[in-house]
């Protein structure tokens, strides 16, 4: 058999590429247009849970993009507790394979990926589903996606004004320091969730619970407005669903699997079902369905994290470090 090589690309590479702005959510919405136009699979993500005393566990995705000619596989750690051992609370890593005979071609430290990616479908989602004149971000949580969140929005909207808050006041804190350093622009520290929420246009709800509570309440909700919910564990309350004009989201197979997810109890109980559901954020990336159609609708966008964008993120990556002479040939066979 002749010789099988793979890419290795470790965190320093991935640093070294510095991707813009423009580059992820380029990579991104062509993984979710090749969704909306029937060109991907995606197999809903499934969890792995060693102990419940370790406080985390690990999600596994997977997908297939066919314009890309990639099949892929992430796991992902997801432990709460890591910070008080100075680690990130998600650590992952990217299997790229050829679909056509199941050869590894790259493995990628999928850590920064996972935040950027995930900032990239949070902004994305809202350029089709907030109003464009959105200015003011209510942001709650200060975990490592939740600056590109912050940072991919404000590159869509220019904000006026930011709102940040998290459980932790240190965290919160330096949250907002890092925000104003890299943005420029002054970012507001609240103490509560109402302060942080209350009136946005957009409401960013990225919270790490330990287990379901409904902090996140739905009177709080401007009219107009967009709400992404994404925490692992549900922060908002059900009726929020009852405001909504359209609720979208990144993939219904998975959005309505699994033991996880902001509206878990909304899926479970009936609230939420493929009947009551607008569509899937690809399908309007592809211009099967249309975004926002008016100023005052109420929208909600909920995303899972899709496989799809890891791997459109990946192979972006991958081609950019191969024009770069970065990462390591590794020997397979």
């Amino acid at each position: 058999m002749k010789p099988v090589w793979f890419t290795f690309l470790n965190g320093s590479d991935i640093e070294q590429l510095e991707p813009t702005d423009i580059e992820i959510l380029d990579a991104v919405e062509e993984g979710l247009r090749a969704q909306g136009l029937g060109e991907t699979v995606v197999e809903p993500r499934v969890h792995l849970m060693p102990d419940p005393a370790f406080n985390g566990h690990f999600n596994v995705l997977r997908g297939y993009v066919a314009p890309l000619a990639l099949a892929g596989v992430k796991i992902v750690g997801d432990y709460v507790d890591n910070y008080q051992a100075g680690l990130p609370s998600e650590m992952a890593l990217l299997n790229l394979f050829d679909p056509r005979t199941g050869m590894p071609v790259a493995v990628l430290d999928a850590t920064a990926i996972t935040e950027m990616r995930t900032g990239a479908l949070t902004a994305l989602g809202a350029r089709h589903l907030a109003r464009p004149d959105a200015r003011v971000l209510g942001h709650i949580g200060a975990r490592a996606t939740s600056y590109w969140n912050v940072r991919l929005l404000d590159r869509i909207f220019d904000l006026t004004e930011i709102r940040v808050h998290s459980r932790r006041p240190e965290s919160r804190e330096a949250f907002a320091e890092r925000l104003e350093r890299e943005l420029g622009k002054p970012v507001i520290v609240t103490e509560d969730w109402k302060t942080c929420v209350e009136g946005a246009d957009i409401v960013v709800e990225a919270s790490r619970l330990e287990r379901p509570q409904p902090l996140l309440k739905t009177e709080w909700i401007a009219p107009g407005a967009l709400v992404v919910p994404y925490g692992t564990n549900s922060a908002v309350e059900i009726t929020l669903t009852d405001i909504m004009d359209k609720i979208v989201v990144d993939d219904w197979g998975q959005a309505h699997a699994g033991p996880f997810g902001a509206l878990r109890a909304h899926v479970d109980s009936g609230r939420l079902d493929e009947a009551s559901l607008h569509g899937e954020l690809g399908e309007i990336v592809a211009g099967r369905k249309p975004g926002r159609e008016s100023a005052d609708e109420t929208n909600l966008f909920w995303h899972r994290g899709l496989s799809l964008s890891d791997i459109a993120l990946g192979a972006a990556l991958l081609k950019k470090a191969e024009e770069r002479g970065l990462g390591q040939k590794l020997r397979f066979s």
